[in-house]
């Protein structure tokens, strides 16, 4: 299961809105919605999380590049909207970025395609971190399994690196609380 939401900064404060995941079909399509809540041309952050598993925030500044921040990239890589943001910070040159083959019902991509590895490779240690094993076989960059991209995006915003950096378990109402946002994401929880 998924929560997105995105916080638009204005000169009263922040205006939050649920970010409608459905609309969502490539990194494109959520950079066009951020950029769309945008007062001003002022900053937007996007934050999604996917079950205390993993959070993404992109910052869009006007018309500058977005940036991008993923709290633990291995597990976001195998989620249909966390792939979008790994496959970019990675650099992955993907020809289609739409999400027509992902599964976008929160579950992990693959995930019969791990139960078939653990068969035929015979008895694993479920303890053992086998997240990249199916990229590094088809020639792909492994994905890391801690966080990746710019942690920095928020230090102007209140949110330093070091803080971004060990966030887990409820990190976008920490976010939100350093922004000065917490009862207006609150409010499209």
């Amino acid at each position: 299961m998924y929560f997105a939401a995105l916080l638009a900064r204005t000169e009263d404060g922040w205006e939050a809105s649920d970010l409608e995941l459905d609309d969502v079909e490539s990194l494109s399509d959520l950079i066009d919605l951020a950029r769309s809540a945008a007062v001003d041309d002022d900053t937007v952050v996007a934050l999604i999380e996917q079950e205390d598993a993993w959070f993404g925030v992109v910052r869009v500044d006007g018309e500058e590049d977005p940036r991008y921040f993923v709290s633990a990239a291995s597990a976001a890589s195998r989620s249909s909207y966390g792939s979008m943001l790994t496959d970019e910070l990675l650099g992955k040159d993907d020809e289609d970025d739409e999400l027509d083959e992902l599964d976008l019902d929160g579950t992990e991509d693959g995930e019969d395609e791990a139960v078939s590895s653990y068969a035929d490779d015979g008895p694993d240690d479920e303890g053992e971190d086998d997240d990249t094993d199916d990229e590094v076989r088809a020639g792909a960059e492994p994905v890391p399994s801690g966080p990746l991209g710019d942690p920095r995006l928020l230090d102007d915003l209140g949110v330093s690196h070091k803080q971004l950096m060990t966030l887990d378990g409820d990190a976008l109402s920490e976010i939100a609380d350093s922004l000065g946002a917490t009862e207006v994401l609150e409010g499209v929880r």
